[in-house]
């Protein structure tokens, strides 16, 4: 059974302790592809590092993350298509709006966004969406580049059925991690409506652990949980899932 974790943060400072044993308890279990997002320029040179050291299980993105589009974007951004233009990534993320930390920023985090997928056409990349109270600025901008040249991943999905409907209209895929286990997490109640193709698996390590470990530092290891309770919610086999979705990874990301 291989498994693919499509969003995890392995570099985090969180698993500075025990790294290199968080990571191989995943791939014992079979978790074999991580698939490692960007935050800002800061943590380029870990990413790098962590794709040197697993370098067939690791799968870099580039990108700025909304909560970081600070005064300095443009340079941030400037690092990016630098990165894109120099060396292999496989998707521009993670990008998009969040507008839970900071609403006063929201008209250069749309700038930043837009900026990256135009990125991501120009590359022919998918995109990998962060998404936090912002599903219509989210929305509005997909709208705005809709398009055979514009595919991805919604991360860490927790909209309505209405909203994953929506956005797999625009080529991209649904993220579902921890939140599928969680009992007021609510998307396990229309998951069944959507079919598989349109599901990738992920962690969003070392954030958003799923039942049973939530409230904990979250690892990639842990998406059994989230593989479990798929198959719960489809009917259908653990192996199932994983092939399903391990396959849809590849065709996001082209592998």
């Amino acid at each position: 059974m291989i498994i693919t974790d499509t969003h995890t943060h392995l570099y985090s400072e969180a698993f500075d302790d025990d790294r290199n044993e968080m990571i191989n308890r995943a791939i014992k279990l079979g978790v074999s592809r991580f698939f490692i997002p960007a935050i800002d320029s800061t943590y380029t040179q870990s990413m790098l590092a962590l794709e040197k050291n697993y370098p067939k299980h690791v799968f870099l993105m580039m990108g700025l993350h909304p909560t970081h589009v600070k005064e300095n974007f443009k340079n941030e951004l400037n690092h990016v298509e630098t990165m894109i233009a120099a060396r292999k990534f496989y998707a521009v993320g993670e990008i998009g709006i969040d507008l839970y930390w900071d609403k006063t920023t929201l008209n250069i985090q749309q700038e930043a966004f837009k900026h990256q997928i135009k990125l991501a056409k120009k590359y022919k990349l998918p995109i990998v969406i962060h998404c936090r109270e912002a599903f219509d600025e989210i929305f509005t901008v997909l709208e705005e580049e809709k398009g055979d040249d514009l595919h991805g991943i919604f991360h860490c999905f927790t909209g309505t059925l209405e909203q994953a409907q929506k956005a797999i209209s625009y080529n991209i895929k649904l993220g579902i991690g921890g939140v599928v286990t969680f009992k007021n997490g609510k998307i396990d109640q229309f998951l069944n409506q959507i079919n598989i193709k349109h599901i990738v698996l992920e962690t969003d390590a070392p954030y958003l652990s799923p039942v049973p470990y939530r409230g904990k530092r979250n690892e990639s290891a842990y998406i059994i949980n989230v593989l479990e309770k798929l198959a719960d919610i489809y009917n259908v086999s653990t192996d199932y899932i994983a092939e399903v979705t391990t396959k849809n990874s590849k065709d996001v990301f082209n592998i």
